[in-house]
């Protein structure tokens, strides 16, 4: 598969995330669990285009700072995404999901993990417009 069509790909799969983390975010009585997952998620599928657009491989993993830092090789103002808080959608990866860890995250929580989401979307399209990606 050419890369720019799996970066096509890994772009819809979080974009899907996004409005899934929005969409949830304006229901009455929202799944906070569900808003903090999805937005985890959607950063983790940026960063993942990102490295798919290098040719650069990961290994799966739900880390965000791990893939931080291998974009951060390629470009040092990633470390903005530090700033903006990205790894604290970590967390939410697994304990939003499974009962054994299972956490319930605050509406204020999830109203951030979105925020913290668009930031790392709007981050990472600029960066790859910057390396050639034309969106």
């Amino acid at each position: 598969m050419k890369k720019e069509k799996k970066v096509r790909e890994w772009i819809f799969l979080a974009e899907g995330d996004l409005k899934t983390a929005e969409d949830e975010l304006a229901m009455p009585e929202p799944f906070t669990n569900t808003i903090c997952f999805h937005s985890q998620q959607c950063a983790e599928k940026y960063l993942k285009a990102y490295l798919t657009f290098l040719g650069k491989p990961f290994k799966k993993t739900h880390d965000i700072a791990e893939l931080i830092e291998l974009c951060r090789e390629n470009d040092k103002e990633f470390d903005n995404l530090y700033n903006l808080k990205a790894t604290k959608l970590t967390r939410y990866a697994v304990i939003t999901r499974y009962p054994d860890e299972f956490y319930t995250p605050s509406i204020e929580e999830a109203k951030e993990s979105v925020e913290i989401a668009r930031k790392v979307k709007s981050f990472v399209i600029k960066k790859l417009k910057e390396v050639g990606y034309e969106h």
